[in-house]
């Protein structure tokens, strides 16, 4: 790991400072001070689910609408497992970091994430100023799908055998046609995916968009491997005039014309750029 200079986050809390609006980019290392597994690796996720590792499962293997077909009650077991851990975890104090710095914004701070696990939400942010690209677990739909009907997961019971990585008892179903419910989540080789929700929230952020004047992108824990998070932020940034502040301890780098790179994990850079913004 590369250590930050000085210079990088001078500039990001000038950019911070002099911004209208606060445009939050997070991919999956953005929950990993909060105790949440990012599944780097195959050795990264079967270290999270070792059951996986006996079936040879990968990530990608386990994320994937097939299993809800092939093994329904290990697919459930995996996701069933995610939402519990989820719901039963806090977010660190960088969340309230980025509330903070974008309560004192003219336009206030939005939210595009690729990650599923509801914890803006948690940590306080407006749910209608956050995009969800790959969808929520907090939802569900049909597996078929009969509809495009989405609804909440909040009754849903879990009851998982932890060790073995399997649902028991009786499946979610679909309120509408009695079929196994799946989460509203964009999964691999993902045709059946009902996006209505995630297409209303980018319509929301597109308006808000317009209204911005001056808008910074914090981009926080967003890698390589799927790099739409990555990606959004570099078309926000070319189409807006944007600056970028791309954190990540690994993949921190970005072309100085769009922005400036912090070699930090999300808690440590939030933690000293809200320091260096203070403090002017």
């Amino acid at each position: 790991m590369s250590s930050t200079p000085a210079p990088e986050l001078r500039a990001a809390g000038e950019w911070i400072t002099a911004a209208d609006a606060l445009l939050i980019a997070a991919g999956a290392g953005m929950g990993v001070d909060s105790g949440l597994p990012d599944f780097r690796g195959r050795d990264g996720f079967w270290n999270a689910y070792p059951a996986m590792r006996g079936a040879r499962l990968n990530f990608a293997d386990a994320a994937n609408p097939e299993l809800f077909q092939r093994d329904p009650a290990l697919a459930w077991g995996f996701y069933g497992h995610r939402l519990q851990l989820y719901r039963s975890t806090t977010p660190h104090p960088g969340f309230h970091i980025l509330l903070n710095l974008g309560a004192a914004k003219h336009s206030g701070v939005f939210v595009f994430t690729s990650n599923v696990d509801g914890q803006f939400q948690k940590a306080g942010f407006t749910p209608d100023h956050l995009v969800e690209c790959h969808g929520s677990i907090h939802h569900l739909q049909c597996a078929i799908p009969c509809s495009d009907e989405i609804w909440t997961a909040d009754g849903l019971e879990i009851d998982i055998d932890p060790v073995a990585c399997r649902w028991n008892g009786p499946l979610p179903r679909c309120p509408r046609c009695g079929s196994m419910a799946r989460p509203n989540i964009l999964m691999f080789s993902d045709g059946a995916w009902i996006d209505r929700r995630t297409r209303s929230q980018m319509t929301q952020l597109q308006n808000w968009l317009g209204a911005a004047r001056n808008p910074v992108v914090i981009e926080l824990g967003a890698g390589s491997a799927v790099p739409t998070v990555r990606n959004f932020s570099e078309s926000i940034a070319r189409l807006y005039g944007a600056k970028l502040v791309r954190i990540n301890p690994d993949e921190y780098s970005v072309s100085p014309a769009v922005g400036v790179g912090v070699a930090l994990n999300a808690l440590s850079a939030l933690a000293s750029l809200r320091d260096e913004i203070y403090r002017n």
